[in-house]
């Protein structure tokens, strides 16, 4: 009689058991729907206390765009097995039910275009040439390449724009020498800053009221924030337009490409260095712009190899073990753009915001960024 008493206790004890980890594991995953609910419908709450404030600026828009839909044509907070917007089956299959876009969907309003890739088209109306710079991944240089590269367009009497989208990352102003300057507004947008008669920049390191600040921001400020960029700021005809973009392929990119899709957006540079682990990368960086239909202008091998000062003998630092840059270039088939080797006169230059011109005149590498430049204008305008 003990005995059965003792299963009879253990029994229960186990389907309460079971009853409370199913209703733990229940309540957990509603905290988690609505989690991710409120990550990508509420962004006008996110990061106030982080965020940063223009000084002079206009208020940086705290609410996310109307919803591009990727490329792919599947929105940002889909479930994976979504049949995408312009479906038939769009908010009517089964695997839209619970899909915070399903009402959207099935009414058929997500097919329709969102009005800012117009806006930014009618903005953009005066650039000749627009140029995203990629890389698949950090630490190659990107940025200072973007830089030396708005530079040496300057220097050939060609009015530039450098538009920086690294969002949490913003070092162009001060590789452009205009640490500590503001964005102005004027009457028909905010004004870039100018670092000459022929150079405008525009960043959000220019609205951060400390520099060292961290912008701790989710997909649709960042989303908002490149919209303004695009929309909001009066660039004025323009030979060129630079976008320098963060590392690899995220919101950023998804963001730029979908309001650009109209604007005659004449492709990518994608930067690299040398060495397999780098070149990766970059494959799946070239192989994300053929699935954006993002043509692609070329890839520059940037710290490809390095010249003692002393006694001339080359090294390379990163060796390129599967052939470098050029070789990937020829199995992938896309334009080799060039080689920059290292310099320690290139991050001199990055840190005091000159051209490398100032501290090199006609030296290595700023003859190999000229021939980088010069590979530029030859693919942009043979396809124009």
């Amino acid at each position: 009689m003990e005995r059965g008493s003792h299963a009879l206790s253990f029994a229960c004890g186990t389907l309460l058991g079971a009853g409370a980890t199913g209703a733990l594991l229940y309540a957990l995953r509603r905290n988690s729907q609505s989690d991710t609910k409120c990550c990508v419908s509420t962004s006008s709450t996110q990061a106030k206390d982080t965020s940063s404030v223009p000084r002079e600026a206009p208020s940086v828009s705290d609410h996310a765009p109307s919803k591009p839909s990727k490329p792919s044509d599947i929105p940002d907070d889909a479930p994976e097995d979504c049949p995408g917007v312009d479906s038939n089956a769009a908010g009517k299959a089964s695997t839209c039910a619970g899909c915070p876009n399903q009402k959207l969907c099935a009414s058929g309003e997500a097919k329709k275009p969102d009005p800012a890739v117009a806006d930014v088209k009618d903005r953009l109306s005066g650039v000749k040439r627009k140029i995203l710079v990629l890389s698949g991944k950090g630490g190659v240089g990107k940025s200072t390449v973007s830089a030396q590269l708005s530079f040496g367009f300057a220097a050939k009497n060609m009015d530039v724009g450098l538009l920086d989208v690294d969002i949490c990352g913003p070092s162009v102003p001060r590789m452009l020498g205009l640490h500590g300057q503001d964005v102005h507004q004027s009457s028909e947008g905010w004004s870039p800053v100018y670092v000459d008669d022929h150079l405008a920049v525009m960043s959000i390191g220019f609205m951060l009221p400390n520099q060292d600040d961290a912008i701790i921001w989710r997909g649709p400020r960042k989303n908002g924030l490149i919209k303004q960029f695009l929309t909001d700021v009066n660039w004025g005809p323009l030979d060129v337009l630079l976008m320098d973009t963060p590392p690899g392929t995220s919101d950023e990119h998804l963001s730029i490409v979908t309001y650009l899709q109209d604007s005659a957006l004449d492709g990518a540079v994608i930067v690299t260095t040398p060495q397999e682990v780098s070149l990766m990368d970059v494959r799946k960086e070239i192989n994300f712009c053929r699935k954006v239909k993002l043509p692609i202008i070329g890839v520059v091998e940037n710290m490809s190899g390095f010249v003692c000062p002393s006694c001339a003998h080359e090294t390379q630092i990163f060796a390129p073990s599967t052939g470098g840059a050029e070789q990937m270039c020829r199995q992938m088939d896309v334009p080799f753009l060039g080689r920059i080797p290292m310099d320690g006169r290139v991050a001199s230059a990055g840190d005091s915001g000159v051209p490398l011109g100032a501290l090199q005149p006609d030296g290595p590498v700023s003859k190999c960024i000229d021939v980088v430049i010069k590979a530029i204008l030859k693919e942009t305008d043979s396809k124009s």
